[in-house]
């Protein structure tokens, strides 16, 4: 079984001899401008620019793909007829689910506001507790829109809040979505991006959701329509967005996204932790003594239009 691999160092250690190694496999290592030649059985896709996975989506032989990415759209597209693909959901949820619980608790205590007010210099002090705008995450309304292995993490860490929690997904009935998006105070997308979700918040949605609720993006910034959420926030129809995924990416400077003062921004790195890459090399020796050992690995993905 010959493999491609990213060249980077705890990958490489998958490849000596040792407790990480992975016996019988040819291991190769691609990187950005270079791709080894020859046939492969497999490719494990990460970090890889556009023209880099293109050829390694495009080796002779290729029988499967593991993307270590928690999106799946950038290869689904491009996917050869009769090549397999998994994914690595296992390897991102509980950090992008502690990413969305992190941004929703800034939101919900104005962290954001105070940080404004301390690159301003000012001593920022509600001065009347009922219109402070502090509030908790007990007893709120949460809607996870896309419900699966990070929503189940987020409901986890959202329990201790007594959070009421509902999930959306690909089959829930439209009347049902609308109604908790009625009653959300929290509005939470964990959709991938595929032709039906692509702009699925957009004016007719956002004007569903209450006012004084916030929406959380951790899925994919072409989710939302971008100008149409601004109208929102900037009419009030919504207190707030936590956007850790946008459209484009990254914003263009001038974009009136940067100047919302009701909007919590991150560059994309709700799953990012400084153990990803050694937890990633991991997942991937896993992965292939499985096949090795004749056991379908976890990940395989058969659509990528449910949620």
């Amino acid at each position: 079984m010959r493999v491609l691999l990213p060249d980077l160092s705890e990958f490489r250690e998958l490849s000596e001899v040792g407790e990480r190694s992975v016996p019988g496999a040819e291991l190769d290592y691609y990187r950005p401008g270079h791709v080894p030649a020859g046939p492969a059985d497999g490719v494990v896709l990460w970090l890889a620019t556009s023209a880099t996975r293109d050829e390694l989506l495009n080796l002779p032989g290729l029988k499967w793909v593991l993307t270590l990415t928690a999106g799946i759209d950038h290869v689904m597209e491009r996917l050869p007829e009769g090549v397999r693909l998994f994914n690595a959901n296992r390897l991102h949820e509980r950090a992008v689910a502690v990413h969305a619980l992190a941004g929703m608790l800034t939101a919900a205590r104005g962290l954001h506001r105070f940080r404004d007010a301390q690159a301003r210099r000012e001593w920022a002090a509600p001065k009347n507790l009922n219109d402070s705008g502090l509030v908790g995450l007990d007893g709120v309304r949460v809607v996870l829109w896309g419900y699966g292995h990070i929503g189940r993490n987020l409901a986890e860490l959202l329990s201790p809040f007594h959070a009421q929690v509902e999930g959306i997904t690909s089959g829930t009935p439209e009347w049902k979505r609308d109604e908790l998006l009625a009653q959300a105070d929290w509005v939470v997308l964990l959709l991938p991006s595929t032709p039906d979700t692509r702009g699925i918040v957009n004016a007719q949605t956002l004007s569903l959701i209450r006012p004084g609720a916030w929406l959380s993006n951790l899925g994919r910034g072409n989710l939302i329509v971008a100008a149409d959420l601004i109208a929102a926030l900037e009419s009030g129809q919504i207190a707030g967005a936590v956007l850790d995924v946008t459209d484009p990416e990254p914003l263009p400077a001038d974009h009136p996204l940067w100047s919302q003062p009701n909007v919590i921004l991150t560059p994309h790195i709700a799953s990012t932790t400084t153990d990803l890459i050694r937890r990633g090399a991991g997942l991937t020796r896993d992965f292939l003594i499985d096949l090795q050992q004749g056991h379908e690995p976890e990940g395989l993905v058969e659509s990528w239009r449910t949620y």
